[in-house]
C-alpha cells in the first residue's frame, strides 16, 4: 500500500494501481490501510468516485475495528478527494481535514497534523481564501522543514510562491 501511494504520488498512477490491487490480499487488520491507499491511488488517477467509495469503506472498517490512526489518515484523504474535485467541496473538505487533524493530535500524528494544515492551506487558496491559507501554510512547511520531510516541504513552499 505504501509503496503504491509513493508510485501514484510520483506519476506511475498505473504501477500504484496495480500494487495496490494486489494488497487487497492482506490480512484483515491491514485491509482499512490498504482500502485507503487504493483511494488515494485512485484520486491521483482522478476516478473520483470510486476515491471516494475505497476511503469510505476504509472509514468504515477503521472505526469497526478501533483503529484510530487509520481513522485519522483516512479522514485526511477525504478531505483531499473533496478537495480535489472541480470546484472543490471547500465545506467538506474542511470538515474531513478538521477531524483527521483533531484525531492526530490526540495520537501524536504530527506528519499528518502537517498534511492536514497543507490541505487546508490549498483549500483555501483555491477557494479564494488566502488569509486562512497564510494561517496553515506556514505551519505546514514549519513542521515539515521540522520532521526533514523534504518531499512535503517543497509541495508547500511551491503552495506559497503561487501568486495570490
Amino acid at each position: 500500500g505504501f509503496l503504491a501511494s509513493v508510485y501514484a504520488l510520483s506519476g506511475h498512477v498505473a504501477d500504484g494501481l496495480s500494487l495496490v490491487e494486489e494488497g487487497l490480499r492482506a490480512p484483515a487488520h491491514w485491509q482499512a490501510l490498504i482500502i485507503g491507499h487504493l483511494g488515494e491511488v485512485y484520486m491521483l488517477a482522478g476516478r473520483l468516485d470510486d476515491a471516494l467509495a475505497s476511503a469510505s469503506r476504509a472509514l468504515t472498517l477503521a472505526r469497526e475495528r478501533g483503529q484510530r490512526g487509520y481513522e485519522a489518515w483516512v479522514r485526511h484523504l477525504l478531505g483531499e478527494i473533496a478537495a480535489y474535485r472541480d470546484p472543490p467541496n471547500v465545506e467538506e473538505a474542511e470538515g474531513h481535514y478538521r477531524q483527521a487533524m483533531g484525531l492526530a493530535e490526540e495520537l501524536g500524528m504530527r506528519p499528518l497534523i502537517a498534511r492536514c494544515h497543507l490541505g487546508l492551506g490549498q483549500l483555501y487558496q483555491r477557494g479564494g481564501r488566502p488569509e486562512q491559507a497564510r494561517t496553515h501554510l506556514p505551519s505546514a512547511r514549519t513542521m515539515f522543514r521540522d520532521m526533514d520531510m523534504g518531499f512535503w516541504l517543497e509541495k508547500t513552499e511551491a503552495e506559497l510562491r503561487k501568486p495570490r
